[in-house]
Protein backbone atom coordinates (compact mmCIF):
# COMPACT_ATOMS: atom_id res chain seq x y z
CA UNK A 1 0.00 0.00 0.00
CA UNK A 2 1.28 3.33 -1.00
CA UNK A 3 2.56 5.59 1.89
CA UNK A 4 0.42 8.10 1.64
CA UNK A 5 -2.57 6.24 1.32
CA UNK A 6 -1.38 4.25 4.43
CA UNK A 7 -0.74 7.29 6.45
CA UNK A 8 -4.24 9.05 5.47
CA UNK A 9 -6.66 10.30 8.30
CA UNK A 10 -9.56 8.07 9.05
CA UNK A 11 -11.81 10.61 8.51
CA UNK A 12 -10.78 11.95 4.80
CA UNK A 13 -10.59 9.93 1.80
CA UNK A 14 -7.15 9.65 -0.35
CA UNK A 15 -5.78 12.88 -1.34
CA UNK A 16 -6.69 13.81 -4.79
CA UNK A 17 -4.50 13.19 -7.48
CA UNK A 18 -2.52 16.19 -8.73
CA UNK A 19 -4.21 18.29 -11.77
CA UNK A 20 -1.19 18.48 -14.01
CA UNK A 21 -1.62 14.47 -14.16
CA UNK A 22 -5.24 14.12 -13.98
CA UNK A 23 -5.11 16.58 -17.77
CA UNK A 24 -2.69 14.65 -19.04
CA UNK A 25 -4.46 11.15 -18.68
CA UNK A 26 -7.74 13.14 -20.16
CA UNK A 27 -5.84 14.33 -23.29
CA UNK A 28 -4.56 10.75 -23.98
CA UNK A 29 -8.06 9.16 -23.84
CA UNK A 30 -9.32 11.66 -26.97
CA UNK A 31 -6.47 11.30 -28.74
CA UNK A 32 -7.02 7.54 -28.73
CA UNK A 33 -10.71 8.24 -29.68
CA UNK A 34 -9.76 10.55 -32.03
CA UNK A 35 -7.42 8.24 -34.25
CA UNK A 36 -10.02 5.44 -33.56
CA UNK A 37 -12.62 7.77 -35.65
CA UNK A 38 -9.89 8.31 -38.28
CA UNK A 39 -9.35 5.17 -38.42
CA UNK A 40 -13.01 4.31 -39.12
CA UNK A 41 -13.27 7.12 -41.91
CA UNK A 42 -10.34 6.07 -43.66
CA UNK A 43 -11.70 2.53 -43.56
CA UNK A 44 -15.39 3.66 -45.07
CA UNK A 45 -13.20 5.61 -47.78
CA UNK A 46 -11.23 2.88 -48.89
CA UNK A 47 -14.60 0.81 -49.10
CA UNK A 48 -15.92 3.07 -50.96
CA UNK A 49 -13.56 3.20 -53.46
CA UNK A 50 -13.25 -0.69 -53.91
CA UNK A 51 -16.81 -0.47 -55.04
CA UNK A 52 -19.04 -1.60 -51.64
CA UNK A 53 -22.45 -2.07 -51.62
CA UNK A 54 -23.11 2.38 -51.56
CA UNK A 55 -21.44 2.90 -54.66
CA UNK A 56 -23.63 -0.11 -56.50
CA UNK A 57 -26.89 0.83 -54.84
CA UNK A 58 -26.38 4.82 -55.81
CA UNK A 59 -25.02 3.73 -59.09
CA UNK A 60 -28.34 1.95 -59.40
CA UNK A 61 -30.37 5.09 -58.34
CA UNK A 62 -28.50 6.86 -60.94
CA UNK A 63 -29.81 4.65 -63.68
CA UNK A 64 -33.55 4.58 -62.71
CA UNK A 65 -33.29 8.23 -62.78
CA UNK A 66 -31.82 8.53 -65.85
CA UNK A 67 -34.16 5.71 -67.01
CA UNK A 68 -37.42 7.82 -65.83
CA UNK A 69 -36.04 11.30 -67.35
CA UNK A 70 -36.02 9.59 -70.54
CA UNK A 71 -39.12 8.19 -70.71
CA UNK A 72 -40.89 11.52 -69.52
CA UNK A 73 -38.27 13.19 -72.71
CA UNK A 74 -40.20 10.65 -75.30
CA UNK A 75 -43.48 11.20 -73.61
CA UNK A 76 -42.45 14.82 -73.81
CA UNK A 77 -41.45 14.46 -78.05
CA UNK A 78 -44.58 12.29 -78.98
CA UNK A 79 -46.93 15.14 -77.62
CA UNK A 80 -45.40 17.69 -79.30
CA UNK A 81 -45.84 15.41 -82.16
CA UNK A 82 -49.47 15.54 -81.96
CA UNK A 83 -49.93 19.19 -81.41
CA UNK A 84 -47.73 19.79 -84.44
CA UNK A 85 -49.84 16.80 -86.58
CA UNK A 86 -53.10 18.59 -84.98
CA UNK A 87 -51.85 22.19 -86.35
CA UNK A 88 -51.47 21.27 -89.61
CA UNK A 89 -54.61 19.47 -89.95
CA UNK A 90 -56.52 22.33 -88.86
CA UNK A 91 -54.25 24.49 -91.58
CA UNK A 92 -55.54 21.76 -94.21
CA UNK A 93 -59.00 22.48 -93.28
CA UNK A 94 -59.01 26.65 -93.31
CA UNK A 95 -56.99 26.08 -96.75
CA UNK A 96 -60.64 24.51 -97.71
CA UNK A 97 -62.54 27.04 -99.42
CA UNK A 98 -65.17 23.80 -100.79
CA UNK A 99 -67.66 24.64 -97.20
CA UNK A 100 -67.63 28.30 -98.28
CA UNK A 101 -68.36 28.29 -101.86
CA UNK A 102 -71.60 30.50 -102.93
CA UNK A 103 -73.92 28.15 -105.82
CA UNK A 104 -72.85 28.87 -109.19
CA UNK A 105 -74.46 32.24 -110.71
CA UNK A 106 -77.60 30.70 -112.87
CA UNK A 107 -76.57 33.16 -115.83
CA UNK A 108 -72.67 31.54 -115.91
CA UNK A 109 -74.26 28.07 -115.63
CA UNK A 110 -76.22 28.87 -118.75
CA UNK A 111 -73.53 29.96 -120.65
CA UNK A 112 -71.29 27.15 -119.90
CA UNK A 113 -73.84 24.64 -120.70
CA UNK A 114 -72.66 22.65 -123.43
CA UNK A 115 -76.50 22.23 -125.01
CA UNK A 116 -76.85 26.29 -124.45
CA UNK A 117 -74.98 26.92 -127.62
CA UNK A 118 -73.29 30.06 -125.93
CA UNK A 119 -69.40 28.86 -126.46
CA UNK A 120 -67.43 29.78 -128.70
CA UNK A 121 -64.94 27.92 -130.78
CA UNK A 122 -61.98 30.14 -132.53
CA UNK A 123 -60.10 27.60 -135.42
CA UNK A 124 -57.97 29.25 -137.44
CA UNK A 125 -57.45 28.34 -140.93
CA UNK A 126 -53.63 28.18 -141.72
CA UNK A 127 -54.24 27.84 -145.55
CA UNK A 128 -54.67 31.57 -146.23
CA UNK A 129 -50.96 32.17 -144.02
CA UNK A 130 -48.31 32.61 -145.29
CA UNK A 131 -45.77 29.44 -145.59
CA UNK A 132 -43.39 30.97 -143.05
CA UNK A 133 -46.30 31.55 -140.63
CA UNK A 134 -47.60 27.92 -141.20
CA UNK A 135 -44.11 26.45 -140.81
CA UNK A 136 -43.40 28.11 -137.70
CA UNK A 137 -46.84 26.88 -136.20
CA UNK A 138 -46.15 23.34 -137.13
CA UNK A 139 -42.76 22.97 -135.47
CA UNK A 140 -44.30 22.49 -132.29
CA UNK A 141 -46.25 19.52 -133.51
CA UNK A 142 -43.07 17.65 -134.08
CA UNK A 143 -41.50 18.51 -130.81
CA UNK A 144 -39.06 20.85 -132.06
CA UNK A 145 -38.19 24.55 -130.84
CA UNK A 146 -39.19 28.40 -132.93
CA UNK A 147 -34.93 28.06 -133.02
CA UNK A 148 -35.65 25.58 -135.98
CA UNK A 149 -37.06 27.85 -138.58
CA UNK A 150 -33.29 29.43 -138.56
CA UNK A 151 -32.26 26.44 -140.51
CA UNK A 152 -35.52 25.75 -142.48
CA UNK A 153 -35.54 29.00 -143.65
CA UNK A 154 -32.65 28.54 -146.02
CA UNK A 155 -32.83 24.63 -146.87
CA UNK A 156 -36.75 25.26 -148.38
CA UNK A 157 -35.41 28.66 -149.91
CA UNK A 158 -33.07 26.79 -151.93
CA UNK A 159 -35.32 24.27 -152.91
CA UNK A 160 -38.03 25.96 -153.83
CA UNK A 161 -38.16 29.75 -152.80
CA UNK A 162 -41.46 28.58 -150.79
CA UNK A 163 -43.77 28.90 -153.62
CA UNK A 164 -46.32 25.84 -153.37
CA UNK A 165 -46.42 25.50 -157.14
CA UNK A 166 -42.72 25.39 -157.77
CA UNK A 167 -42.04 22.02 -160.32
CA UNK A 168 -38.72 20.82 -161.60
CA UNK A 169 -39.31 20.13 -164.88
CA UNK A 170 -35.78 17.77 -164.78
CA UNK A 171 -36.95 15.93 -161.72
CA UNK A 172 -40.26 16.21 -161.24
CA UNK A 173 -39.73 17.18 -157.57
CA UNK A 174 -42.72 19.16 -156.50
CA UNK A 175 -44.04 22.17 -153.81
CA UNK A 176 -42.32 23.53 -151.07
CA UNK A 177 -40.37 20.83 -149.84
CA UNK A 178 -39.47 19.70 -153.67
CA UNK A 179 -41.19 16.38 -152.64
CA UNK A 180 -39.64 13.59 -155.56
CA UNK A 181 -42.51 12.30 -157.35
CA UNK A 182 -44.66 15.25 -155.70
CA UNK A 183 -47.46 12.35 -155.31
CA UNK A 184 -45.70 11.41 -152.26
CA UNK A 185 -47.40 14.35 -150.37
CA UNK A 186 -50.87 12.80 -151.07
CA UNK A 187 -50.30 11.00 -147.68
CA UNK A 188 -50.89 14.40 -146.01
CA UNK A 189 -54.09 15.34 -147.85
CA UNK A 190 -55.79 14.79 -151.14
CA UNK A 191 -55.35 19.16 -151.77
CA UNK A 192 -51.28 18.45 -152.00
CA UNK A 193 -50.66 20.02 -154.97
CA UNK A 194 -51.73 23.70 -154.01
CA UNK A 195 -52.19 23.70 -150.17
CA UNK A 196 -49.31 25.15 -148.56
CA UNK A 197 -50.32 23.60 -145.32
CA UNK A 198 -50.23 20.03 -146.72
CA UNK A 199 -47.13 20.57 -148.27
CA UNK A 200 -45.19 21.86 -145.42
CA UNK A 201 -46.89 19.12 -143.06
CA UNK A 202 -45.49 16.32 -145.42
CA UNK A 203 -41.91 17.93 -145.87
CA UNK A 204 -41.21 18.73 -141.97
CA UNK A 205 -42.54 14.64 -141.41
CA UNK A 206 -40.11 13.62 -144.37
CA UNK A 207 -37.36 15.85 -142.23
CA UNK A 208 -38.19 14.16 -138.94
CA UNK A 209 -37.70 10.59 -140.34
CA UNK A 210 -34.43 11.40 -142.76
CA UNK A 211 -32.61 13.95 -140.91
CA UNK A 212 -34.21 14.30 -137.01
CA UNK A 213 -34.68 18.24 -137.58
CA UNK A 214 -34.63 21.16 -140.05
CA UNK A 215 -31.16 21.67 -138.91
CA UNK A 216 -29.93 18.23 -139.15
CA UNK A 217 -31.50 18.30 -142.79
CA UNK A 218 -29.64 21.71 -143.36
CA UNK A 219 -26.31 20.68 -142.52
CA UNK A 220 -26.84 17.62 -144.67
CA UNK A 221 -27.49 19.83 -147.85
CA UNK A 222 -25.01 22.01 -147.13
CA UNK A 223 -22.31 19.41 -146.94
CA UNK A 224 -24.00 17.46 -150.24
CA UNK A 225 -26.31 19.66 -152.15
CA UNK A 226 -29.49 18.15 -151.66
CA UNK A 227 -31.61 16.28 -149.43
Amino acid sequence: MPRRVQYVPTHRGPAAEPTLKKGIRKSVMFSGVAVAATGIAVSSGILMKAGGPGEAASAALASANLGQQTQQQSQQQDEAKKQAQAAVADRSREASRSDRRTSVDLTKKIALNQSSGGQVTETEDLTTQDPHTIAAAMLSQFGWSSDQMSCLEPLWSGESGWNVHADNPTSSAYGIPQALPGSKMASAGPDWEDNAATQIKWGLGYIQGSYGSPCGAWSFKQGHGWY
